[in-house]
């Protein structure tokens, strides 16, 4: 029935929205908007109807949940960081339908989702920032889901991740794009530090580590990459700890997904973490 269009681990730094402002960091993100830019674009030239996305800064202590209101509107302020993102204006069609969909096929795998279509649940950043820049013109509608899981294991978001994709290709009438919203390491600079790691990793260490995982990435090698997924996310201060990127493997196919990535944002430091956009090619699932 419907399709998986498109899947995409991506920035959701604050210091882009800061990027459009004048001072002294006007244009330092310029890279990272541009790579939302083009998901945006592939989005649109693939028939794209709704792009999910997997929240990080969405904490949740228990179950997983999905935010599909019928629309988003608003004025946003951070606030972690209310001197990057403040009175940020909003305004974005949703899904419940697709919500529902999801939520329902998650149960019925044993993963306790909730759906919430009626609500007055509001967007964090982790979707906003991304979507002021792939989707200023309302084209997509927007589902939301939970990505920072605090009592959750990674091996049940991999499984919400299936339900994903089963949801989308058994029982909706559309196409799909989905976007893991959320860093690579993720030690933040410290306080009274931010200035000096504007544009830095925390520790040469973490860097070291983000890069060689990119090289993975980029040679498919997910044999290795999703069984050190776990202290990867442990050992290097993985953000929402990286449920969202194991929700994306998960509907990929997880150790049977065997595609390079596509990188349209190189690897960048932005105060203290890693960051990157990269696009995950979308193959039939095996079996």
């Amino acid at each position: 029935m419907g399709k998986l269009a498109l899947a995409a681990k991506i920035t959701h730094v604050p210091s882009l929205y800061l990027s459009e402002l004048d001072g002294p960091n006007k244009g330092c993100r310029q890279a990272a908007i541009d790579g939302h830019i083009e998901i945006g674009r592939r989005c649109r030239a693939l028939g794209v109807d709704t792009i999910v996305v997997f929240d990080v800064h969405w904490l949740v202590n228990s179950e997983y949940h999905i935010n599909c209101a019928p629309a988003f509107s608003g004025c946003y302020t951070s606030n972690e960081l209310p001197h990057f993102i403040k009175n940020m204006e909003y305004a974005y069609p949703g899904n419940p339908n697709l919500g529902h969909l999801i939520a329902d096929v998650a149960n019925e795998m044993g993963v306790a989702t909730r759906a919430h279509s009626e609500t007055t649940l509001e967007m964090e950043y982790g979707t906003l920032v991304p979507m002021r820049y792939m989707n200023q013109d309302q084209h997509f509608k927007v589902v939301s889901v939970s990505g920072w899981c605090m009592w959750h294991d990674l091996a049940t978001s991999v499984r919400f991740g299936e339900a994903v994709r089963k949801a989308i290709e058994e029982r909706y009438d559309g196409t799909v794009a989905i976007l893991a919203s959320g860093s690579l390491s993720h030690h933040f600079a410290e306080n009274g530090t931010a200035p000096e790691f504007m544009h830095k990793v925390w520790d040469p260490f973490l860097e070291q580590v983000d890069r060689r995982v990119v090289e993975l990435w980029e040679q498919g090698d997910w044999k290795t990459f999703c069984p050190m997924l776990p202290m990867y996310n442990d050992k290097c201060w993985g953000e929402g700890g990286m449920h969202d990127t194991a929700m994306l493997l998960g509907a990929l196919g997880w150790t049977d997904y065997d595609q390079k990535v596509e990188v349209v944002t190189p690897y960048f430091g932005s105060s203290g973490t890693g960051q990157i956009n990269a696009i995950f090619p979308v193959t039939p699932l095996r079996g």
